[in-house]
């Protein structure tokens, strides 16, 4: 296939996306070729770990080609996309469960779809152009691929600010987010993969690393959880716009660009994973519930529309914030019975 690259090197398997031209945006055969080698590898004691890279300097990966998903839904059509989420959702649950260590290798954009394939991983490495962020609510989906998790088990309130914001982080603010485990130079990569390529072991990159960049996050901790500490997004909201500092106008701005219901069920999301029952398998089944639903019921592809279709970054969103409700929320996050994310190895979520 040639839009990624799998194959094994000594007792290192590999798996490079190579789109860059794309910014490496993944395919729905990229996600069932990854989950098969995942598969295929799990048990081959001729596999001792996985590396994880990508061509170009922009990307590892932008996020999911979601050019078909419009197409079909606008069309009526829900089953493609349906689809492409629970075996997207099936890949994320095994990396993030992987039973060999998983190295990732995250240069420039890793957004949506690509936080799915290397934020879950053992070993998560940045560099100085690493820009990770889960942009979904943007286009009126929410932070999924098993992202609700990072943002729930990320510092204080930080989950709430970045999913529903959008914002960037930063190799610092990524690995204080707890989306990666260590800065290595950019000019090291290739060295450091040819070693791992001939000695599956991952100590080499702990020998690799150098200290963690400034994270400008860690700096406004504070002033983050003080905000994002209400219950609903309405409660964010007002305690922003009660607030006269330069953080409460750049957030407020931030926030309405994007789709409020999105918006809202991220927030709830990001209460419901945090503590006692968590987990990858929880937080995947959760997002399936809005995703199943956000073609239909949501702003999805009016969310597209705008960002990607005619790029007229105008989206009519169906709801202004306050009127969002908590019956709204909750509508979109129901079980969904014998629709729900189905993992293949007969285990579900709960």
């Amino acid at each position: 296939m040639s839009d990624i690259s799998i194959r094994t090197v000594g007792r290192t398997g590999r798996i490079t996306l190579t789109r860059p031209r794309a910014l490496n945006a993944m395919t729905y055969d990229m996600c069932l070729a990854i989950d098969a080698a995942l598969k295929a590898w799990a048990d081959d004691p001729g596999v001792a770990i996985l590396v994880i890279d990508a061509e170009g300097e922009r990307a590892f990966c932008a996020g999911g080609d979601i050019a078909e998903m419009y197409a079909t839904g606008m069309a009526g059509d829900y089953a493609y996309g349906r689809r492409f989420w629970h075996d997207e959702y099936n890949m994320n649950a095994r990396l993030a469960e992987y039973p060999k260590p998983v190295a990732a290798f995250l240069q420039g954009f890793t957004m949506g779809g690509g936080v799915g394939i290397g934020c879950h991983c053992s070993h998560r490495v940045v560099c100085e152009t690493s820009q990770i962020a889960m942009p979904e609510c943007g286009i009126g989906l929410i932070p999924d691929v098993g992202g609700t998790l990072l943002l729930a088990e990320a510092p204080g309130r930080l989950g709430e600010y970045l999913g529903t914001t959008g914002g960037r982080m930063g190799p610092g603010d990524a690995l204080h987010a707890g989306f990666a485990d260590r800065f290595v130079p950019r000019a090291a990569w290739p060295a450091l993969i040819a070693a791992l390529e001939e000695t599956p072991d991952c100590a080499l990159i702990d020998r690799a690393a150098r200290p963690a960049p400034v994270s400008p996050l860690a700096a406004r901790q504070a002033e983050i959880d003080a905000h994002f500490s209400g219950e609903t997004l309405g409660d964010i909201l007002r305690g922003l716009q009660q607030q006269d500092t330069a953080f409460a106008s750049e957030t407020l701005a931030a926030l309405a660009r994007n789709a409020p219901l999105s918006m809202a069920c991220t927030v709830e999301l990001c209460h419901r994973l945090r503590g006692p029952g968590a987990g990858i398998r929880r937080s995947l089944e959760q997002e399936y519930r809005f995703t199943f639903r956000a073609m239909e019921h949501a702003d999805f592809l009016e969310g597209i529309r705008a960002a990607i279709i005619d790029k007229d970054r105008a989206p009519r969103w169906r709801n202004r914030p306050d009127e969002v409700t908590p019956a709204m929320v909750a509508a979109m996050l129901m079980p969904l019975g014998d629709s729900r994310l189905k993992f293949d190895d007969g285990e579900n979520g709960r």
